[in-house]
């Protein structure tokens, strides 16, 4: 799917009971094999455009488009789209209680690899490779309400990368992981990327950005996207990220000498619909 456009979003706006505007005139196109973070400061709409991309909410104005083909309600609503859009598309949520819901961890691994109709000997590999590579193997038997924020998260992430998709939808995937689980991840992305698949990961967590993406697309407090661009050059300019609140400036002061030192703005607001 190398080169191909997966998504082709064009002037989408989005509200919240058509009142709340979540975006704002979003134009963007999402090529096969591609590494995108989507940037923005806290309810500039980074998760409401994951979950569009993920046919969960739909544009109130505008259209998307996945291979192709209107992604709508009545796309899927037909069986044969549907099937392949949700094996084709998977998403890692922000808040990992949207998505665990079985009764034990190791199930909420089985779901998606049984919907895929897998053999067992299959599913048996997966399993053991995802809940190693996340660190979850001891908590298989335990019911995923009575885990950590970070134990959760690693669980969601695991049951995602388990059904091996071709495109990877992650909202701030890092918040609530140590750092060895973080570069756990990371590793895992970038050798799914080298297998060709697209992966679009919302992040305030900026200093991850330069594994994890070769494009950024900013979202700004209007909703709107105000930067497309390769990541070293939106990256680079540590102007505009200070005014989208992505970095901030702190001044030490060396005997007579003030030095002013920019540092990232990580979200520490794991509330939906950012």
């Amino acid at each position: 799917m190398e080169n191909k456009a997966i998504f082709e979003v064009k002037c989408a706006s989005y509200s919240y009971m058509n009142r709340f505007s979540a975006l704002n005139n979003i134009d963007l196109n999402v090529a096969g094999s591609e590494k995108l973070a989507l940037l923005g400061a806290n309810g500039s709409g980074k998760s409401t455009l994951l979950m569009v991309l993920a046919g969960l909410v739909f544009p109130t104005t505008g259209s998307i488009k996945f291979l192709g083909e209107d992604l709508d309600e009545k796309a899927l609503s037909e069986p044969e789209f549907n099937r392949k859009f949700r094996t084709m598309v998977g998403i890692v949520f922000q808040n990992s209680d949207m998505q665990l819901f079985n009764s034990n961890v190791e199930d909420e691994l089985l779901f998606g690899l049984v919907q895929l109709g897998l053999s067992q000997e299959e599913i048996d590999k997966r399993i053991r490779k995802y809940s190693s590579l996340m660190d979850i193997t001891h908590l298989m038997d335990r019911h995923p309400q009575n885990l950590s924020i970070g134990e959760k998260k690693r669980v969601a992430i695991a049951s995602v990368l388990a059904m091996e998709p071709e495109i990877m939808l992650l909202d701030e995937p890092t918040s609530g992981l140590d750092p060895r689980t973080t570069r756990h991840l990371i590793d895992a992305m970038n050798a799914f990327s080298a297998e060709g698949r697209t992966i679009i990961t919302s992040t305030q967590d900026i200093h991850i950005v330069p594994e994890i993406a070769d494009r950024i697309v900013v979202l700004g407090e209007d909703k709107s996207i105000v930067k497309n661009g390769r990541a070293e050059e939106v990256l680079g300019d540590a102007e505009f990220l200070a005014k989208h609140n992505l970095l901030h400036t702190h001044i030490h002061k060396h005997k007579d000498t003030a030095h002013v030192h920019p540092h990232e703005h990580p979200s520490h607001d794991h509330s939906h619909g950012t």
